[in-house]
């Protein structure tokens, strides 16, 4: 189930509809210029069309990621991060600034994850 992160931490309840396409991991999707993070999809393409259509994103500023329940790790790896126009020719998010500012953005909601 998609959910959009926002205010507090995960309860219990939305973990676990966050772990329902993953028993492991949560697909992430953000909009890092505005502070908006969706997560729990099949696809982080689901979610980034959730932030194109009802968050009013802009392409440039749609990351994506996720965390890893077992390693306790943020990932930065998504097919859609793959941005030629954006200087980003891979899945991972290259920038080290983009990179940061997705980091940071995840912590809020996932303090403990690195």
């Amino acid at each position: 189930m998609i959910l959009k992160i926002s205010h507090h931490q995960p309860t219990p309840k939305e973990l676990k509809l966050l772990l329902e396409e993953f028993p492991n991991y949560i697909k992430l999707t953000s909009d890092i210029q505005q502070q908006i993070l969706y997560g729990g999809s099949r696809l982080h393409y689901d979610c980034e069309q959730i932030l194109l259509e009802k968050e009013n994103s802009k392409q440039e500023n749609i990351w994506s990621g996720g965390i890893n329940l077992l390693t306790k790790k943020i990932e930065y790896e998504a097919i859609s991060n793959i941005k030629p126009l954006y200087n980003n020719s891979s899945t991972e998010i290259l920038d080290p600034n983009i990179r940061n500012q997705f980091k940071i953005l995840v912590k809020q909601f996932f303090p403990d994850y690195e």
